[in-house]
């Protein structure tokens, strides 16, 4: 893996977290919305707009640098959508990265014995 696939793999990851953070936190000013007067929500949609747009503009270069196959790059953008699926991307590309860095250490190991 090259050092510009291993930044947009960690941008990517870097924002999946505090984007499924923003998800939940709308939901939960959603729900005290309706049972309370308390009005979070258009604060809350535009922090998490932002963050969701952040996401899929990283995950749209991940998947160029990376060169995921159809199947990976759908399910990354899948958990894009879903409330707490931020936190399961940024757990699979953190494993995919320490495996790239493994893999790459071994390859350069070979190379030079």
């Amino acid at each position: 893996m090259d050092i510009k696939t291993a930044s947009a793999l960690r941008r990517l990851r870097l924002v999946s977290a505090p984007e499924a953070v923003s998800f939940l936190l709308l939901l939960v000013c959603s729900i005290l919305k309706r049972a309370t007067d308390f009005d979070a929500v258009p604060v809350m949609g535009m922090v998490h707009g932002v963050l969701f747009i952040l996401y899929v503009v990283l995950w749209a270069f991940a998947w160029n640098r990376a060169r995921w196959t159809l199947g990976r790059a759908a399910l990354y953008g899948v958990l894009s959508v879903l409330p707490t699926g931020g936190f399961f991307a940024e757990r699979m590309l953190r494993r995919e990265a320490e495996s790239e860095v493994i893999a790459a250490r071994a390859r350069q190991e070979g190379a030079t014995a």
